[in-house]
């Protein structure tokens, strides 16, 4: 009998793990079909996503199962972070998997986000993202350098932008 390699959980991005996890939920007051819409078309992807103050260039979008959008995002100090999502799967208005990195082919440093869209009783629509990072390490330092508090001022970009174009 042959064994079995053994799977590092720090290290495979299919089995989640919660201390390598980042989760942030907001709720947004539109339908979720709106909500998925200003996800899924760059035309409204470039004017709400990043954090306060970032603008977004858009290099490449083909944002389907298999697509790529690249992206570069401006710091307001003119920093620019290449970007690239890989599209794993989408269900309308559901779910997108991607894959996020720097705009570099196997980026060690890639993380895995899911995003579900719930749509409450009254309407609203619940965002949820939740980011599986490779190590234990790098999700400490996606903390340490403000991502959680840099992925609410992102969803609240999301919201103003819904609200003043979508609806």
């Amino acid at each position: 009998m042959t064994a079995q390699p053994k799977i590092n959980p720090n290290l495979d991005r299919h089995v989640w793990a919660l201390d390598r996890e980042i989760v942030l939920s907001r709720v947004i007051n539109a339908p979720r079909a709106k909500v998925f819409e200003a996800w899924t078309k760059v035309e409204h992807l470039i004017h709400w996503f990043g954090p306060a103050g970032f603008t977004i260039e858009n290099i490449e979008s083909d944002i389907r199962v298999g697509g790529v959008w690249r992206f570069v995002m401006v710091a307001p100090d003119g920093t620019r972070y290449d970007s690239r999502k890989v599209f794993l799967e989408i269900v309308a208005p559901e779910l997108i998997v991607m894959d996020h990195g720097s705009d570099i082919d196997d980026d060690p440093s890639r993380f895995r986000t899911t995003i579900t869209f719930d749509e409450q009783s009254d309407g609203k629509t619940v965002i949820t993202l939740r980011q599986l990072h490779p190590t234990k390490e790098q999700r400490k330092a996606t903390i340490g350098f403000g991502a959680v508090e840099f992925g609410y001022q992102t969803l609240d970009k999301l919201a103003t932008y819904v609200d003043e174009n979508l609806t």
